[in-house]
């Protein structure tokens, strides 16, 4: 086979993924080098349906409330440690670390707040610093924060 052939049969393969894990068109045009025509096909083939109409999440405030920065904290201490443990890197780390975060949290009877494409933005945001962690003073987790604020004597929500 071709590299170009290679290339696009992945790059469907990649798409294929990111649609069974819930990701939005736009995480899909973000990721992959393949046309909206040919994504929309993919999508409608997956999932049986047209994908969700809408803008993307783009306010890092909701993954600083109560519960929704558990499930953040929880999916960016996954991705952290995948990336500098395992060598993950980019939609991959992604991809991995959400499937990690799924598990651990379908092995406490708990349903998932985040959806990949909510985890794709956080990650979004992570590298636009407009979000970072701050290590709680009381029981030293690390949690989701807005960046450029002082966190000196943090407390988390629990």
């Amino acid at each position: 086979m071709t590299k170009s052939v290679v290339s696009e049969a992945r790059q469907i393969e990649l798409a294929m993924e990111l649609i069974g894990l819930g990701a939005r068109l736009q995480v899909l045009e973000a990721e992959t080098t393949l046309s909206r025509e040919r994504l929309l096909k993919l999508y409608k083939e997956v999932r049986g349906e047209s994908p969700p109409k809408g803008m993307l999440p783009f306010s890092t405030d909701w993954f600083v409330t109560w519960q929704p920065n558990i499930h953040a904290s929880l999916f960016m201490q996954i991705y952290e440690s995948l990336t500098r443990q395992a060598g993950a890197r980019g939609i991959a780390a992604a991809i991995k670390s959400y499937r990690l975060y799924r598990e651990h949290i379908g092995l406490r009877g708990l349903d998932p707040l985040l959806t990949f494409t909510r985890a794709w933005t956080l990650l979004r945001f992570f590298e636009a610093k407009l979000l970072q962690t701050a290590s709680c003073t009381r029981c030293s987790g690390r949690y989701v924060v807005h960046a450029l604020e002082l966190y000196d004597r943090y407390v988390c929500g629990l």
